[in-house]
């Protein structure tokens, strides 16, 4: 037996550092802790089904990434009182909106834990470990590293020069903030992509949310600056120049592709999201938490690189998706507009190319991680 569930999460702040708390809800039999899941719906994709499931059961709403973050198995009893096996896949779900009411209410509680809490509060094995897996395993350690080199024979090592380069290293002024400034950008990218989903998801906020992403993209711009400054000024950098300035291109390019979303948005007066590109924009959120949960781990490249690996192939797995949910996006549009409104499908056309820009430019973020990966691992 098959069923869908939600992760749902939400963060205090888009600070790469900021901690993620996770939604639970009881069940209505033994009052155990469980995410929303349940049976897909109709034809519904598996992701709408369990965003539908989140909130029926827990009052909320939010943006739900159709890739699968990964699956777990437990026992479902029957009304009968036997017991089948059940496999449940699990989607993530940024949490943009609590219900006052909804349709369980009275069925069930739902509260808020801490990652760890979360984990432990839940029964099932897997699902424990998939709630841990969520965030970053060494996140914090790395967060918190501001020395690149910590000995003489761990700069000969990672980097092949001489012990007595390494030693003069270590005498001379370490001046780039690089790591600093990276997380700092990382921390534009989940604010854009947190401000784009509300956007894509309607209601009376538009020019707020536009806003909100134009400021960020000039945040953005101002770090990007002030980065391509220090590469000038600092004799000695972490990595090679031209991999510093091309993955804070990258990082910039992304920000900028949902700036031009945005500005298309109000360009062309959208009131109204197709299902794709709200999808879309779901891929783009958990794309943004990545790299944001990639980045403090450079710091630590050598000891990160399993980990920095596994983020950045989910990457390029989930711009594989958004690829397949823009071209069925496009012939739903086209067999609906395509001979009736020709003005409507420019339009809409527009906005999914767009959209699928801003997955791109995340493609290439993973790619230049992965290259940094691949020289000092």
């Amino acid at each position: 037996m098959r069923q869908i569930a939600v992760l749902p999460y939400r963060t205090d702040s888009p600070a790469v550092d900021a901690p993620i708390n996770i939604l639970l809800i009881t069940t209505r039999g033994t009052g155990r802790w469980v995410i929303p899941k349940g049976g897909q719906v109709g034809k519904l994709p598996p992701h709408a089904s369990a965003a539908q499931e989140a909130e029926e059961e827990a009052g909320v709403l939010g943006a739900a990434c159709p890739t699968s973050i990964g699956s777990f198995r437990y026992r479902k009893k029957r009304a009968s009182g036997a017991t089948v096996w059940t496999d449940v896949d699990v989607f993530p779900f940024a949490v943009t909106e609590e219900l006052d009411s909804w349709k369980e209410q009275h069925e069930r509680e739902r509260r808020w834990f801490t990652l760890a809490e979360a984990a432990e509060a839940v029964d099932e094995p897997d699902l424990r470990a998939l709630i841990r897996s969520f965030g970053a395993r060494e996140f914090r350690a790395a967060a918190q590293g501001r020395i690149i080199i910590n000995t003489i024979s761990t700069v000969g090592k990672k980097t092949g020069i001489s012990a007595m380069f390494g030693w003069i290293q270590k005498l001379l002024p370490q001046q780039g903030n690089f790591f600093e400034l990276f997380e700092q950008h990382a921390a534009t990218l989940v604010a854009g992509a947190d401000a784009l989903a509300r956007l894509a998801q309607g209601g009376p906020n538009k020019a707020e949310h536009i806003r909100e992403i134009e400021e960020r993209e000039h945040d953005a711009d101002d770090i990007t600056r002030e980065v391509l400054h220090a590469v000038r000024r600092t004799f000695l950098t972490p990595f090679d120049r031209g991999a510093i300035t091309d993955l804070i291109g990258a990082m910039d390019d992304a920000i900028d592709e949902m700036q031009q979303t945005a500005g298309a948005v109000d360009l062309y007066e959208i009131e109204e999201f197709e299902p794709e590109m709200r999808d879309m924009c779901a891929i783009i959120v958990d794309a943004a938490r990545l790299t944001a949960e990639a980045i403090p781990l450079l710091r630590k490249v050598a000891d990160n690189g399993h980990r920095l690996h596994e983020l950045t192939e989910r990457l390029v797995r989930m711009e594989g998706h958004a690829d397949e949910i823009h071209a069925a996006g496009l012939k739903r549009i086209y067999k609906q507009l395509g001979k009736k409104d020709p003005i409507q499908f420019v339009v809409r056309q527009e906005m999914f190319k767009r959209l699928e820009r801003v997955v791109d430019r995340f493609e290439d973020v993973a790619n230049e991680i992965d290259g940094l990966v691949i020289d000092h691992s």
